[in-house]
């Protein structure tokens, strides 16, 4: 390859690169999830576009792979242990026995409607029965989920693809004669117990190593942490276990041992895996051939309705029985269980396999992940709310975001005050927000301005609040408690618990105090007098 032939490449690697970011900004604007515009990137590429040709399965497997790695990384780098330890159970349970059952009922769905052979359709729902992380990261993270269940998805995201990388692998090397049960579940025990082993043992080795080490530059210490990931999870692939196990628990391990410079190293992992969304799905818009999709839709409609309306929810009722988790929320996270990249690189296996209809299977999938997230994503937000399942009054971005807040150890919290948040008309004063957490900047109308304590807040308002992560639960508590119930949330009853709806009623429209009272200048008071109506 000669230099200007770098360049080129150079050129046209940074161009895609800006070009997704951009279609990323503007699918957020009209609620189409950002995977299917990187998806759409790769087809306008491709060879019925302009005319860039890749077709090679085994390098698109092999780069959907690593990038699948460094997602799972970044997704373990920034997860909270504490949001999925409660859910650790459940998840592990859904990442595993639920899987089983949605292979099972998708399988006998697919043999049935569209007449293929018992491998293919067990190839089929197995190749779409894993939730996909990188669609459940990007997605599910900017919804106003509670934690719990947001937590019991993304786990559940970070658990699943190892068994059904296995059993894609053993349906499209040996079909249904070589391997029986008892084989596949040795099989699968053992990748799966030797992988979490080694992911264990190699986060727990990276933690005590990192905190020992004294790097010349800062920047350093990201790179390192990541490192350790992928790491595992080519140590685990290499005693053939499961790699993507390995490389989520060793990421989970070393994202909540509170590692030096961990703001800077979220903040790098948060970058390569947009780097490795975006390259992946490009690639896999690449792979496509558009002229071939159409006759695929038919196919991926009948088997998308199969998983969606029976394999998901038999899968979530009979796994999550023991665990006594009410019903509205089983049937959140039914819906929850998103789709995108995992399906449409497994599929490539049985194409490199030479599996007979493997290129049917790979464009039934591909419609399959289209549809069914342009269905599901945008849906989430309104399905919580009719289930009184979303964190009312507080939007999505109520989250850790990225900012230079190191040298004081805090976190920055940004809200927007809702359409029917109670906290219109709160002064700032009466947020009661943990010391030392404060309310750094209000944007209204398109103007920013640093608040007085005796400042009023209005609807469309959006706050940034500086915090500690000492208190940044109680100080998001408190945010959420004024936002459902007003200022007089303590008093009733409200205490912002986000795995709760609002306890109580909203203040009526009219004033049921005397004219005197209800014309006396709010001092914001939270005494159980003023609850009371003035006697006189």
């Amino acid at each position: 390859m000669t230099l200007q032939q770098v360049y080129l490449l150079m050129i046209a690697a940074a161009a895609t690169v800006l070009v997704s970011v951009t279609a990323a900004r503007l699918a957020t604007r009209v609620g189409v999830p950002m995977l299917l515009a990187y998806l759409g990137i790769g087809l306008l590429l491709g060879e019925n576009g302009l005319g860039l040709r890749f077709d090679d399965a085994a390098l698109a497997q092999a780069l959907g792979t690593a990038a699948l790695a460094v997602i799972l990384v970044e997704g373990g780098l920034t997860t909270r242990f504490s949001d999925i330890r409660p859910v650790l159970a459940p998840a592990t349970a859904l990442a595993t026995v639920g899987v089983l059952i949605s292979v099972g009922v998708t399988a006998l769905g697919a043999h049935l409607l569209l007449d293929v052979s018992w491998q293919l359709a067990l190839l089929l729902g197995a190749v779409v029965s894993s939730t996909d992380a990188a669609a459940v990261f990007s997605v599910l993270r900017t919804l106003p989920l509670p934690r719990r269940l947001a937590g019991l998805v993304e786990a559940e995201s970070g658990l699943n693809d190892a068994p059904t990388v296995i059993l894609v692998l053993a349906f499209s090397a040996t079909g249904l004669t070589a391997t029986s049960p008892v084989e596949l579940l040795v099989q699968m025990v053992y990748q799966l117990g030797i992988g979490g082993a080694v992911g264990v043992a190699i986060g727990l080795a990276g933690v005590w190593f990192l905190r020992r080490l004294t790097l010349p530059a800062s920047g350093l210490y990201p790179i390192a942490t990541f490192s350790c990931g992928i790491f595992a999870f080519a140590a685990a692939g290499l005693v053939q276990a499961s790699g993507f196990l390995a490389a989520y628990l060793a990421a989970l391990i070393l994202g909540n041992a509170r590692l030096a410079h961990r703001r800077a190293t979220v903040s790098v992992a948060e970058g390569l895996g947009w780097i490795a969304q975006i390259g992946l799905f490009v690639m896999l818009g690449l792979l496509a051939n558009p002229s071939e999709l159409p006759a695929a839709i038919l196919p991926a409609l009948a088997v998308g309705l199969v998983l969606l309306l029976l394999a998901r929810p038999m899968s979530v009722l009979v796994t999550l029985l023991p665990f006594r988790i009410p019903l509205r929320e089983q049937v959140l996270l039914s819906w929850a269980g998103l789709r995108g990249a995992v399906p449409i690189v497994l599929a490539t296996i049985p194409v490199v396999a030479g599996v007979g209809a493997s290129e049917q299977l790979f464009n039934i999938v591909f419609v399959l992940v289209v549809v069914f997230t342009l269905v599901q994503a945008p849906t989430l937000p309104w399905l919580a709310k009719r289930l009184r399942l979303s964190s009312a009054g507080i939007g999505p971005d109520l989250q850790v975001e990225s900012a230079p807040l190191d040298a004081i150890d805090a976190d920055l919290l940004h809200l927007t005050v809702e359409p029917d948040s109670q906290m219109h008309g709160v002064h700032i004063r009466e947020l009661r927000l943990p010391p030392p957490a404060a309310v750094t900047l209000v944007v209204r109308d398109g103007t920013a301005f640093v608040p007085e304590p005796d400042a009023r807040l209005r609807h469309g308002d959006q706050l940034l609040v500086v915090t500690t992560p000492h208190v940044r639960d109680r100080a998001e508590r408190r945010l959420r408690a004024v936002a459902r119930a007003g200022r007089l949330a303590h008093w009733r009853g409200e205490t912002g618990d986000p795995e709760r709806p609002a306890r109580i009623r909203r203040p009526p429209e009219t004033p049921t105090v005397p004219p005197r009272a209800a014309s006396s200048p709010d001092t914001g008071d939270e005494s159980p007098s003023a609850l009371v109506p003035s006697a006189g």
